[in-house]
């Protein structure tokens, strides 16, 4: 029997590739995102895959929001089986000149929607006797890094959060609770961003795909799992930050500045912090080369390169 799926930040990066990945396999979906237009479209392209979806547009901070959302998954397919909460935006700058208003809508969204989510999931859970709940956390939960401070706090307390509810859950055999933690990721959140730090953000080499962390997310529906690390150098820079702290905060400024900001200049924004930017929705963010690409333009420069040698040959 297929599952029923709530998504929340469905239209964009993690959220959207989960949902693509969820009706590849058949679950019965309800999409929830900032942006009506953005989120039909990606209700259709979970039709277009074979699943039942339906599109609840959702603001993860409004009052009553998150219950309505509960409601309409049960209205709708008569149950609710997995909570997938991805929702989540950023800001870059100094944590002082982050207008407040700013700061305290990131930890809004990325931690106190969150904790909302999982408090309207876990009731549900516990008055049916299961279901799983799935929190997208970040590699800077379990480390720090500067310029980024209201999604580093949200993210810290993120990884409390479940791992409280984790302990809380034991005596709930059939309700799980999950945190995927990727590090880098290939989408759209680092462009969208806030920011007052003068250069436009992007995800520290190495980078991963959003389809990767969806895989995820699914595998932890399928198996549910305390806690999945996405990302090559995940437990390498956890180690650094307990181990040699000393050294890691020497090094972290200067590796921040170089590899996760661009040269690109940009002039103070809210980026998507406060509304929706339907334009910039996307599963990806572009810092990866699409790999169909990559393999035309190598295999082009070596056929190149080939006749060139053929030719000095003859």
């Amino acid at each position: 029997m297929s599952r029923v799926v709530v998504v929340t930040g469905a239209t964009s990066g993690i959220g959207r590739a989960a949902a693509r990945e969820f009706a590849g396999r058949g679950d019965r979906l309800v999409l929830a995102a900032r942006s009506p237009g953005t989120l039909a479209q990606v209700r259709r392209e979970c039709e277009e895959a074979g699943a039942e979806a339906h599109d609840v547009p959702t603001d993860v901070t409004a009052p009553g929001a998150l219950d309505a959302l509960a409601a309409a998954a049960v209205g709708q397919f008569g149950r609710l089986d997995v909570w997938v909460h991805t929702a989540a935006v950023m800001a870059y700058g100094r944590f002082e000149e982050i207008p407040a208003e700013v700061f305290e809508q990131v930890v809004r969204t990325d931690l106190l929607a969150a904790a909302g989510a999982a408090r309207v999931a876990l009731r549900h859970f516990r008055a049916a006797g299961g279901g799983t709940l799935i929190l997208t956390g970040s590699v800077l939960g379990h480390i720090t890094a500067p310029y980024m401070s209201g999604y580093v706090t949200s993210k810290w307390g993120l990884h409390g959060l479940a791992r409280a509810l984790q302990q809380e859950s034991r005596d709930l055999p059939g309700v799980h609770v999950c945190l995927v933690t990727p590090g880098s990721v290939d989408t759209p959140v680092y462009q969208q961003a806030a920011n007052y730090v003068g250069r436009v953000g992007r995800p520290p080499l190495p980078i991963t795909t959003p389809e990767r962390v969806a895989r995820a997310i699914v595998g932890c529906a399928d198996r549910p799992r305390r806690e999945i690390s996405v990302g090559r150098v995940n437990v390498l820079m956890r180690v650094g930050f307990t181990a040699l702290p000393a050294v890691y905060d020497m090094l972290v400024g200067p590796l921040m500045r170089l590899g996760g900001l661009t040269n690109r200049p940009v002039p103070p924004t809210e980026g998507v912090v406060f509304r929706p930017n339907p334009a910039g929705a996307a599963v990806r963010g572009g810092w990866l080369p699409a790999l169909p690409g990559l393999v035309r333009t190598v295999g082009g420069t070596a056929a190149s390169a080939g006749a060139a040698v053929l030719r000095r040959l003859r």
